[in-house]
């Protein structure tokens, strides 16, 4: 079954995920980073030059600077199912981004293979895994 766990713990994991997604948007740093467990886990494999960071000030101090690639950024994320076992979960999401580079507007799609944790009554990314789905890029005025 794609949703199991308690209907409060369902609903704080798609809040974490809705953060996430408007800290991207936002630009917002420190809300972003609150969102990983210290010890998180960030996997990037179709981007080979980011790969997989490990600790929560590690992330933040990359995202910091690979954001600097996507200006206007609009993220935005969705669960595709979330299954909770005691204080851990896994979600698998998915992703549509629109960014402007180099003249040309891109509008990636992806999927996120997610392990979270319960800490201190808190939901929190302990793993997330990046791969694109599709991606499309045309003239900024199309």
């Amino acid at each position: 079954m794609p949703f199991t766990g308690s209907v409060e713990d369902r609903l704080a994991i798609r809040e974490l995920l809705e953060t996430y997604a408007d800290a991207v948007t936002q630009l917002d740093a420190d809300a972003w980073g609150a969102t990983w467990a210290p010890d998180g886990e960030w996997s990037l494999p179709d981007y080979p030059e980011l790969g997989t960071t490990k600790g929560r000030e590690a992330i933040i101090a990359m995202w910091i600077e690979a954001m600097k690639s996507y200006p206007g950024i609009m993220f935005e994320a969705w669960p595709g199912s979330i299954e909770i076992v005691g204080a851990t979960a896994t979600m698998r999401s998915y992703t549509a981004e629109t960014y402007d580079q180099d003249g040309i507007t891109v509008r990636d799609r992806g999927l996120y293979e997610d392990v979270c944790v319960k800490i201190d009554g808190r939901w929190l990314f302990k793993s997330r895994s990046f791969r694109n789905i599709h991606r499309q890029r045309a003239a900024k005025d199309c």
